[in-house]
């Protein structure tokens, strides 16, 4: 897969704790196989669907007690350059611009309604190489915030990013386009979500069956969140893993219902 357009996800890896762990649960999910770990970059391990490039998993930093999540990565040209726009529209960089290797550049930023996020400016490594909808694949992406308003202010500020919102109004759901194409999704967290949860971004991988991914992942300890549920774009459940990270499965192979109309911000 090409370098993609700014603002566009790109890559996506968590870290657990219990990494044998995460990888046997992953495997029995989603399919994944998994590469050699990377002593020289503290047991970076990618995951592969069907031979392809998927994601990473690794264990916590030394020192570091942050809990398991899921961090979604966004193509950027110049990482250095994105890290002083999030810092301009009042954002957070967590973790200053770092270079890994001849792989390409990356940083870790927060949003001002708390999301964590990732910057990647790619060299040999230029991220997903499986194909959106494949089955073990990234498929989508969205941002989970209480401050919808902010959200739709700092990532076109960021990113060049044009929004568009859904024509429903019982639900506050933003969609952010890059060259006519929407990469990204923006949800209002409601009253539906515990007030400990933190903003966060949401990632959907993609699988030929919903019903027996969720199955699948309650009986090896996961979490169902939400759903199973039908929708235009796919039959979707929210879980979490074992060790507390969120994701969504989806079966973009089953859609139900008409596409919602939606209109500039």
């Amino acid at each position: 897969m090409a370098v993609q357009p700014e603002g566009t996800p790109c890559w996506a890896d968590a870290t657990f704790a219990d990494l044998e762990g995460a990888k046997s649960f992953y495997g029995d999910v989603l399919g994944w196989t998994f590469g050699e770990s990377s002593p020289e970059y503290g047991g970076y391990t990618t995951a592969y669907a069907n031979g392809k490039r998927a994601a990473a998993v690794c264990p916590p930093m030394p020192g570091t007690d942050a809990p398991s999540a899921w961090c979604l990565y966004l193509a950027s040209p110049d990482a250095a350059a994105t890290g002083e726009k999030v810092r301009a529209g009042g954002g957070e960089v967590l973790m200053e611009p770092m270079q890994v290797g001849e792989f390409g550049t990356m940083l870790l930023a927060r949003d001002p309604g708390g999301a964590v996020f990732g910057v990647w400016q790619a060299d040999t490594h230029d991220g997903f190489e499986t194909e959106m909808g494949v089955p073990g694949g990234y498929c989508w992406g969205e941002v989970f915030t209480r401050d919808p308003k902010a959200a739709d202010t700092f990532f076109p500020a960021v990113f060049p990013y044009t929004v568009r919102k859904f024509d429903d109004e019982s639900m506050d759901f933003g969609m952010y386009d890059v060259q006519g194409e929407t990469v990204l999704g923006r949800m209002a967290m409601g009253d539906d979500f515990p007030p400990e949860v933190p903003a966060y971004l949401n990632v959907y991988f993609a699988v030929p069956d919903c019903d027996a991914a969720v199955a699948k992942a309650t009986e090896r300890g996961g979490v169902l969140r939400f759903g199973p549920m039908d929708s235009p774009f796919g039959r979707f459940a929210a879980l979490s893993d074992p060790q507390g990270a969120s994701f969504t499965v989806i079966d973009v192979s089953k859609t139900e219902g008409e596409m919602p109309a939606t209109s500039p911000a």
